[in-house]
């Protein structure tokens, strides 16, 4: 019986995938360091972009374990880039919303990572950019693009 042909050595999408996000991830986290935060936080920052969300929406939003986003928060408010006050309709609830240092800290951390995306896909045009970034984001929700 014939063997099945085996793909070149790291020519698997999973693998070339697995290696450019380690140095994607490397360049991303070099690139927050500037700022003091971390992926996660810079994260939580985004989530909170559209205006203040209550903490268990936001644990649902990000996909984390509640005591890490409770670190997390822990760690902007001490920054002074998020305010957590309790929801007058359910006292049980936190409401979580950036402060104006966080809408700075987010618009720095924004334009921090546009560079990093820059120099990540210098090699790319801006349609290649775009094809991928629909390509990308059809593995991760294949629902999303029809």
């Amino acid at each position: 019986m014939a063997s099945s042909p085996r793909s070149a050595p790291m020519a698997q999408l999973g693998v070339l995938l697995a290696n450019r996000g380690t140095l994607a991830g490397a360049r991303v986290r070099d690139a927050l360091a500037g700022s003091g935060l971390t992926m996660r936080s810079a994260f939580t920052l985004t989530q909170l972009a559209d205006g203040p969300v209550n903490q268990q929406a936001l644990i649902d939003l990000l996909g984390v374990d509640p005591s890490a986003l409770v670190a997390v928060l822990n760690e902007l408010e001490g920054l002074g880039l998020v305010s957590r006050q309790r929801d007058p309709a359910d006292r049980r609830r936190h409401i979580v919303a950036l402060t104006p240092d966080g809408t700075r800290a987010l618009h720095a951390v924004d334009s921090v990572l546009n560079k990093t995306d820059d120099d990540l896909f210098a090699t790319l045009s801006p349609t290649e950019r775009a094809h991928l970034e629909r390509l990308l984001a059809k593995v991760t929700d294949p629902g999303a693009c029809g």
